[in-house]
C-alpha cells in the first residue's frame, strides 16, 4: 500500500474526529451557560446555541471561508475567493473538505462565546443577527491575519508575516469571542437586580451546578479536539499537545479554587470550573511550543486571573452571568501573550527558530505577540460594540424588563424548559 495514502488518510480521518470533538464543545458551552443562569432562561440559552451553531456555519460557508482563507488582499488584511469558496470544493476526494469542516467548528465556538456574557435579557432576533455578522465577516477578517496561510502560501496575513503564532486560537478564537461578550455586555447593561445602589453585586445563582459542571468536563474533552487536532496530522506530536493541555487545565483549576477560597472563605465550585476553563484557553495559543513545566505555570497565572478578573467586572458593574470575558477575553489574552514567554527552543525539541524570553530569547516574538493580542482587541471589540450598539439604536436588542422578570423562555419562545418536570412533580 501506498505510505503517502495510508498518512493521507490517517489525517482526514483523525482531523474529523478532531473536528467532531470540537462540536462537541457546542453541547459543553450550552450546558455551562444554562446551569450558571436561571431556570426560566434555559430554553432561550439552549435555543441561543443551537442557532449560532447552524446559521453561523452557513455563514462561515457562503462568506466567511472567503475571507479568512481565500488569496491574501490588502496586503494580508483579508482574504478572497469567491462566495462559497469554489477552490475549497474541487474534486471529491480533496483534503479541502475536511479542512472546510474543521475550521467551520472553530467558527462556531468563537460566535457561541459570546451567548452567555449577554445571557438573560438580549431579544433573540438580535442574537441571530450577531450570530451571523460574526461568523460571516468579523471573526473570518482577523482571522485571516493569523490563520490564512493555512490554506496555502498565497493566503498568508499580515500577523503571520510576522511571525505571530497562535496554534489553535487563545487569540483567533477565544480573545475575539471574548472582547465581543465584552461590548454585549456592556451595550446590554446589568441584569435587573444585579447591583445594588452602593454599587456591590447582588448573586443570582445558576440553577443547576449539575449542568455546569458537565458542561465544563464536555469543553475539557472537546479541547483535546481543539489543541492536538490543530495539526490536522495523524502525528505523535499530538501526544504532547494534548498533555501540555491537561497540565493548563489541572493547573488552571487548582489555582482558581486556592484563590477563591482565600478571598471568599469558601472553597466555590464556579470559580474552579472557570479555572479549568481558563487554564484550556490559554494553554491554547501556545500549547505546541512550551514544555510540561511551562504549562502548568501558565495554567496556574489563568486560575489566578480569571478570579481577580470576575471580581474586577463586578467592581466595574459589568454584568457577565457564567464568566465568559474573564476566561475567554482576558485568558485568551494571556495565553497569546505566553508563547513570548514560554516557547521552548528548537534544540529542545520545541518551538520555532525564535525562543520565547524566559528561554534565552529576544523580545521580538514578546512584542509580535503583544502586537496581535492588541490588534485583535480593537478589531473584535470595535466590531462587537458596532453591532450591538447598532441593535440597541435600532430598540431590538434588550427585552423588556416584564419579559426579563417573567423569563424568556415563556416570552420569547411559548416554551417552559421543565414543563414536564414541574407536572409530574405536580401529579
Amino acid at each position: 500500500m501506498n505510505p503517502e495514502l495510508v498518512q493521507h488518510n490517517l489525517d482526514v480521518v483523525w482531523t474529523l474526529v478532531a473536528a467532531i470533538l470540537v462540536f462537541m464543545m457546542q453541547a459543553g458551552f450550552a450546558l455551562v451557560e444554562t446551569g450558571f443562569t436561571r431556570a426560566k432562561n434555559a430554553a432561550n440559552i439552549m435555543m441561543k446555541n443551537l442557532m449560532d451553531f447552524a446559521a453561523g456555519s452557513l455563514a462561515f460557508y457562503v462568506l466567511g471561508a472567503a475571507l479568512m482563507f481565500g488569496a491574501s488582499a490588502a496586503s494580508g488584511w483579508f482574504g478572497w475567493g469567491g462566495l462559497g469558496m469554489p477552490g475549497l470544493a474541487e474534486g471529491e476526494g480533496s483534503w479541502n473538505w475536511t479542512f472546510l469542516f474543521f475550521q467551520t467548528m472553530f467558527a462556531a465556538t468563537a460566535a457561541t462565546i459570546v451567548s452567555g456574557a449577554v445571557a438573560e435579557r438580549i431579544e433573540f432576533k438580535s442574537y441571530l443577527i450577531y450570530s451571523v455578522l460574526v461568523s460571516a465577516v468579523v471573526y473570518p477578517v482577523s482571522g485571516h491575519w493569523m490563520w490564512g496561510s493555512l490554506a496555502g502560501g498565497d493566503s498568508q496575513g499580515w500577523l503571520e508575516a510576522l511571525g505571530f503564532h497562535d496554534f489553535a486560537g487563545s487569540a483567533v478564537v477565544h480573545s475575539v469571542g471574548g472582547w465581543i461578550a465584552l461590548a454585549g455586555a456592556l451595550a446590554l447593561g446589568p441584569r435587573i437586580g444585579k447591583y445594588r445602589h452602593d454599587g456591590k453585586a447582588n448573586p443570582i445563582p445558576g440553577h443547576s451546578l449539575v449542568l455546569g459542571t458537565l458542561g465544563v468536563f464536555l469543553l475539557w474533552i472537546g479541547w483535546f479536539g481543539f489543541n492536538p487536532g490543530s495539526y490536522t496530522a495523524g502525528v505523535a506530536s499530538v501526544g504532547r499537545v494534548a498533555m501540555t493541555t491537561n497540565l493548563a487545565a489541572c493547573a488552571g483549576t487548582v489555582a482558581a479554587l486556592v484563590t477563591a477560597w482565600i478571598i471568599m472563605g469558601k472553597p466555590d465550585l464556579t470559580m474552579a470550573l472557570n479555572g479549568s476553563l481558563a487554564g484550556l484557553v490559554a494553554i491554547t495559543a501556545p500549547c505546541d511550543l512550551v514544555t510540561a513545566n511551562a504549562a502548568i505555570a501558565i495554567g496556574l497565572v489563568a486560575g489566578i486571573i480569571v478570579v481577580l478578573s470576575v471580581f474586577a467586572l463586578d467592581r466595574l458593574r459589568i454584568d457577565d452571568p457564567v464568566g465568559a470575558v474573564s476566561v475567554h477575553c482576558v485568558n485568551g489574552v494571556w495565553g497569546t501573550l505566553a508563547v513570548g514567554l514560554f516557547a521552548a527552543p528548537v534544540s529542545a525539541g520545541y518551538g520555532n527558530d525564535a525562543p520565547g524570553l524566559l528561554y534565552g530569547g529576544g523580545a521580538r516574538l514578546l512584542g509580535v505577540q503583544a502586537l496581535g493580542a492588541f490588534c485583535t482587541a480593537v478589531w473584535a471589540f470595535a466590531c462587537g460594540a458596532a453591532i450591538f450598539f447598532a441593535l440597541k439604536k435600532l430598540g431590538i436588542l434588550r427585552v423588556s424588563a416584564k419579559t426579563e422578570l417573567k423569563g424568556l423562555d415563556l416570552v420569547e419562545h411559548g416554551q417552559d424548559a421543565y414543563a414536564s418536570f414541574q407536572f409530574f412533580s405536580n401529579t
